[in-house]
């Protein structure tokens, strides 16, 4: 019988799941600060420690001013966020 038949089924397993998370508006406004950026939200718990990326989306509601440093944002969220007086800082990635 060939090994390929032998060997049992593992299935696949991506490596990069839950490395890159959702943050919700409702998140963000039970933050005790005014400054977010990735490791703000691993401290607060919000996401894990092995996350590599964020990004905000429209989910909730936000009633006071934020300011997102390094983290994405979708446009409805990024429009409710400037809403309320907060701004969305984008760092350019490394090439």
């Amino acid at each position: 019988m060939p090994l390929q038949r032998r060997l049992p089924k593992r299935g696949f397993v991506s490596l990069n799941a839950g490395r890159h998370v959702e943050v919700r508006l409702s998140d963000l406004e039970k933050l005790p600060v005014d400054d977010v950026d990735l490791l703000t939200l691993m401290q607060a718990g919000v996401i894990s420690a092995t996350a590599l990326s964020a990004k905000v989306i429209l989910s909730g509601k936000l009633t006071r001013k934020l300011t997102l440093k390094g983290i994405g944002a979708t446009k409805g969220a990024k429009a409710a966020i400037e809403a309320v007086g907060g701004s969305v800082v984008e760092i350019a990635a490394a090439a």
